[in-house]
């Protein structure tokens, strides 16, 4: 059910909230906690209310949407109030804020919200810089970004890293999981040899790559090598060296991983790429600070950057030697005149 609330206030939605409780038997008192979605009244907002209720039927919510309108129209508020089959396991609450009320996102929140329950603030899309310092991420327990999502995915992990505060996170590195368990299960098996270096491959703007990367550096501490490639999207491979030869795990599809190892069968996995509804689920099974996603944070900084040796042509180079040796003739030549002259 969809219940249309024009041109309200919280107040009002508040009131609503309670007559569809009364008369249909929602409740709040099985919600765990409040979800707020941050995002741009545009035709992605579905998406992310789509990823909400899906994540929902695990952790029953009161989401909250925050929709950003047109700045520059009359201040108002449209809202919105979806319960039953079109909210999930939760219930669902669309501000489209216009005007003005556009940047007062935390103000209509703050009434909305579940009394004694956990926030988790999520930006689907682009999100604030520092995400602990935006109003609506003050009021949150956790805070939830999408790096991949960014205009510019590396250098938005990277001013986040800067400004990371215990709590935050990013989808970028909920789309890891599956990768990071299959190569701490592959050092698992024999043998079980000391890992002297590695080889992280993938897209040149994928944020998910460098976190892995800086995962590996932070806590094996070895070379990491990060190689940037446009042949396909995402992670295609990683490679742990050892002695007796190298672990390489490879996804060049997006979607089937092959493992290859010494001593070991190859082995296929599957490795698709996660769905933001899958990696939210899993974001919402904690709400405390994700240690290893900070220590990862820290990594980034000790990856090795790719060497790129300097190439000078032969045509080049054989040019600059004549030049180079001409100058000796020509000085022997001028101070000979200059002693026949005195």
């Amino acid at each position: 059910m969809i219940i249309d609330l024009p041109s309200t206030t919280t107040s009002q939605l508040n009131k609503k909230l309670v007559e569809i409780r009364d008369q249909g038997g929602q409740v709040a008192l099985g919600r765990v906690l409040t979800l707020v979605i941050v995002a741009d009244d545009d035709a992605k907002l579905e998406e992310a209310i789509e990823a909400a209720n899906h994540a929902s039927r695990e952790h029953p919510s009161r989401v909250i949407v925050v929709a950003k309108g047109a700045r520059t129209a009359a201040p108002r508020i449209d809202g919105q109030i979806r319960v039953g089959g079109d909210a999930g396991a939760s219930e669902v609450i669309v501000l489209r804020l216009y005007g003005p009320l556009a940047s007062q996102g935390q103000s209509a929140v703050v009434p909305l919200l579940l009394p004694d329950a956990p926030i988790v603030t999520w930006w689907p899309g682009a999100g604030p810089k520092a995400p602990a310092e935006d109003p609506l991420g003050q009021i949150a327990q956790r805070r939830i970004t999408d790096s991949a999502a960014e205009k510019s995915p590396i250098r938005a992990l990277t001013t986040r890293a800067k400004a990371y505060v215990a709590g935050d996170s990013d989808l970028a590195w909920t789309r890891l999981t599956h990768w990071r368990a299959q190569l701490v299960s592959a050092l698992d098996l024999p043998p079980y040899e000391k890992i002297t270096g590695a080889t992280v491959t993938g897209e040149a703007d994928s944020p998910s790559t460098e976190l892995l990367a800086g995962w590996l550096a932070e806590y094996l501490k070895v070379p990491v090598k990060r190689i940037k490639s446009s042949s396909a999207q995402g992670i295609i491979s990683v490679e742990l060296e050892r002695r007796s030869g190298a672990v390489d795990l490879t996804r060049p599809d997006g979607r089937v991983g092959t493992l290859t190892q010494p001593g070991q069968p190859t082995r296929r996995i599957a490795l698709q790429r996660r769905s933001n509804p899958e990696c939210l689920v899993e974001e919402l099974r904690r709400l405390d600070p994700d240690e290893v996603y900070e220590a990862s944070l820290n990594g980034l900084h000790k990856i090795a950057a790719p060497s790129t040796k300097a190439t000078t042509s032969p045509s080049t180079s054989a040019a600059a030697k004549p030049k180079t040796a001409a100058k000796a003739p020509a000085k022997k030549a001028k101070a000979k005149a200059e002693k026949s002259a005195s």
